[in-house]
């Protein structure tokens, strides 16, 4: 059978990675009983980036392989111990399996214990999440009182997954050790089965308590922003009362520092607030994925986060398009103030361009009054010159008498003038100063 041509193909330079990308973060089998210790961290750039060399650090205490630089995915056999560690956007998780039985009683000996005490301490980051997990092959005692036991009297939520073949215990809340507990009793679930289903329970919760990280941030703003719209709802109160343009600028200056505190919230909260929904999906996309089924007499994980992530996330999404809509509303009061102080701007310069055209009317009407004045004393010294002309001339030996001539210039002259100043008058005002 021939084989397939090769062809010279232009490869995208990223094909090899989309390529992987799904198989980046794998499902692990977990064999029954195993004992499970998980942590999330929240972590800066550079944090993470210390989270990959402490990795590196264990990784050569224990003589085992190290991550590649560029792994957003590790997982490695120490011997005792398995670890899987992730690194996310805002946060990186670290996971520590041992397949064995719980030693004395279940939680008493977690798999965290199984690693480094002064490795743990130098963990960067702040911790989120942080629990322990026993698969149970049907050696533990299921019963309320041993259940009570375990849980440390917390009230229990007992679920069923995949047809009944194996079932959840958890209380959702931090123990006396401060880690969460959870336990999931295999039925008949396989080794790949169990690490997928035990792997999607690890993510619920992590992604359950990031989304959760918005909500107190979302009890600080709120009464704020109550303040703030107070504040608006006066603002627009006084609109109507202002009775001058100094008043509706002081006011337009308030409206701005609204406008601003009110950006900065959003800048501080948008992001996060986009990560609850988003981490509210992948929580609901684990739970479905996990097939849950209710237990008659007790409360499911589906129910759970049904009454009290959904309404974290409801919370969140109410703040957010408060805070869009006081924004627009901010936005139309101070374009209605910005209105009105521009139409009594107009008014003043219309008051101010009637009173310059007065003025410019009485200017003109005095020009011309001078203009007079300068025709008449233009042409008394052109008289007077003509007098001084006449008198160096033998005007007897020609018969003539130079006051007859003085005065029969006049008229000629004052004519002369008042021509040559009307045509200098015309030219100007044809041709203004400064226009060719």
């Amino acid at each position: 059978m021939a084989g397939a041509r090769n062809a010279e193909f232009q490869i995208h330079p990223q094909r090899d990675a989309l390529y992987n990308e799904l198989h980046i973060r794998p499902f692990h089998p977990l064999s029954s009983p195993q004992q499970i210790s998980h942590l999330a961290s929240c972590a800066q750039q550079g944090e993470l980036s210390l989270a990959y060399q402490q990795i590196c650090e264990l990784c050569h205490r224990y003589n085992v392989n190290q991550p590649a630089a560029d792994a957003v995915s590790f997982y490695q056999d120490f011997g005792d111990f398995s670890i899987h560690w992730e690194r996310h956007v805002e946060f990186y998780s670290l996971t520590v399996m041992q397949a064995a039985s719980p030693s004395g009683e279940p939680f008493e000996h977690p798999a965290i214990n199984l690693l480094p005490d002064d490795w743990l301490k130098q963990l960067p980051g702040q911790m989120v999440a942080a629990f322990h997990l026993i698969i149970d092959n049907q050696q533990l005692d299921d019963q309320c009182s041993a259940l009570c036991r375990y849980f440390e009297g917390q009230k229990v939520m007992v679920s069923a997954a995949k047809k009944g073949k194996a079932q959840f215990y958890t209380a959702f809340k931090l123990h006396g050790d401060g880690y969460g507990r959870f336990i999931i009793r295999n039925n008949g679930m396989d080794d790949e089965q169990m690490g997928q289903l035990a792997r999607r329970l690890m993510e619920m919760e992590t992604y359950r308590l990031l989304a959760l990280i918005a909500l107190p941030i979302a009890r600080q703003i709120g009464p704020q922003l109550v303040e703030m719209d107070q504040q608006l709802a006066n603002i627009l109160t006084k609109v109507n009362e202002l009775d001058s343009t100094r008043g509706e600028r002081n006011l337009l200056s308030t409206l701005t520092e609204l406008q601003a505190q009110l950006e900065n919230h959003r800048a501080a909260t948008t992001r996060r607030f986009s990560a609850t929904r988003a981490y509210h999906e992948l929580v609901h996309n684990r739970l479905a994925s996990m097939q849950e089924e209710s237990i008659n007499g007790h409360l499911s994980l589906q129910e759970f986060m049904g009454r009290r992530l959904t309404p974290a996330l409801r919370t969140c999404e109410s703040l957010q398009g408060w805070m869009d809509d006081l924004s627009k509303r901010i936005e139309r009061a101070s374009d209605l103030l910005r209105t009105r102080v521009n139409l009594n701007l107009q008014e003043q310069n219309r008051s101010l361009l009637s009173a310059m055209n007065r003025r410019s009317q009485l200017q003109f009407r005095l020009q011309e009054t001078v203009e007079g004045l300068s025709i008449v004393a233009v042409s008394y010294y052109m008289v007077g010159l003509i007098g001084y002309l006449l008198a160096g001339l033998p005007l007897e030996e020609w018969g003539l008498s130079k006051k007859v001539l003085t005065t029969c210039s006049v008229p000629l002259v004052l004519l002369v003038v008042a021509t040559i100043t009307h045509r200098i008058k015309h030219r100007l005002i044809k041709n203004p100063l400064g226009e060719e």
